[in-house]
């Protein structure tokens, strides 16, 4: 016999059925790891949410969790993925963020409301708790934020890591301002949010690619001058050049790789906001070229809840849209991932839980 909870599930979810399948991966074990598992659709708690999950976005976090080299804690048969946006279906006792029919989108450090960064707000999404690859997922009503209304599912399933850790990285520490200028990295979902948020703010912006079509793309998103990396290794010479020697205010350094040559791009008492590692191994820095140039090297660790908050409150004011590569079915999830993995998207990688045409 199902519980009075349970029929509630069942006919807000709108099946008979009370089951589900996610998807779940072993820590180092590769996208082989993959694997889809039934289970009961779990009932929310005291302060809980029950989120039907209508798409889920991939990142570079995904494949760390894959190679074994994510620098957190990740349990043992994880749900993968923490980015991830849907309907709230049903609610615990207690819950006052929140109701039934609420667009929302779950953050990916659900214990970090806001101020700075701690180790006490450590547990993440898809990491040391369950992730989103999942047809439903109970979450605290403390990690959802209602998502921008004119934002599909699939667009703001984006939001959660990307966009906040490229908001995070332009408005907090020293914050952007109009006028100043700012360079980004490549065409990762981080970077290309960076270059939305930075023409939003006012900003002039300068950024390096791979590609003279990569490049277009990067003008026609807002992007004022755009550096072939390929063709201009030493493209921190060039910087000071658009600069007039000055440097650049701001970096989102994605890389790591390239730490030397953006230490070698900013401007006197600027901030390099060093928010991702694609590049493994030791880097070799100049410290008296660091010390010489007074700037502030600034770990990112995508947001809090407060910081989601205002980001959205932006998005929706300046009805900006993410930019979207390719999206998959949730049946198709390995392959997305195999996607993610060749490296030759430009934006988000989605996963759609509703029928792709």
């Amino acid at each position: 016999m199902e519980t009075l909870q349970q029929q509630s599930i069942s006919s807000a979810t709108g099946k008979q059925s009370v089951r589900m399948k996610s998807y779940h991966v072993q820590y180092g074990g590769g996208v082989e790891s993959l694997t889809v598992k039934e289970h009961s659709i779990p009932q929310p708690g005291r302060q809980q949410v029950l989120v039907r999950i209508h798409a889920n976005s991939l990142s570079y976090r995904d494949l760390m969790i894959f190679k074994g080299n994510y620098p957190l804690p990740v349990k043992p048969d994880v749900v993968a993925v923490s980015d991830g946006a849907g309907e709230v279906v049903a609610i615990g006792a207690d819950v006052m963020r929140t109701k039934p029919g609420d667009r929302v989108a779950v953050q990916m450090f659900p214990q970090w409301i806001d101020g700075p960064f701690a180790m006490e707000y450590a547990a993440q999404i898809g990491g040391s708790l369950d992730g989103l690859l999942t047809e439903y997922a109970v979450v605290s009503e403390d990690a959802i934020v209602h998502i921008p209304a004119h934002l599909s599912y699939e667009e703001a399933a984006t939001l959660p890591c990307a966009a906040l850790t490229a908001w995070n990285a332009l408005t907090a520490g020293k914050a952007l301002e109009a006028g100043q200028t700012v360079l980004t990295l490549g065409s990762g979902g981080v970077s290309l949010f960076a270059i939305q948020f930075a023409k939003m703010m006012g900003a002039h912006v300068i950024a390096t690619t791979s590609s003279e079509e990569k490049a277009q793309r990067l003008k026609t998103l807002g992007a004022n001058e755009v550096i072939n990396y390929c063709t201009t290794p030493d493209w921190h010479n060039t910087i000071r050049e658009l600069t007039n020697g000055r440097g650049v205010d701001q970096i989102v350094e994605v890389t790591g790789g390239t730490l030397e040559q953006s230490i070698q791009s900013i401007a006197i008492e600027g901030q390099i906001n060093f928010v991702g590692r694609l590049e493994a191994g030791a880097q070799t820095i100049n410290i008296n070229r660091l010390f010489q140039s007074c700037a502030s090297i600034r770990v990112v660790a995508v947001g809090s809840r407060a910081q989601f908050i205002t980001m959205n409150k932006a998005i929706d004011a300046n009805h900006l849209r993410p930019v979207i590569d390719k999206v998959f079915s949730f049946e198709d999830a390995p392959a997305a991932f195999k996607y993610l993995q060749e490296g030759k998207y430009f934006g988000k990688i989605v996963i759609s839980h509703h029928p792709i045409n």
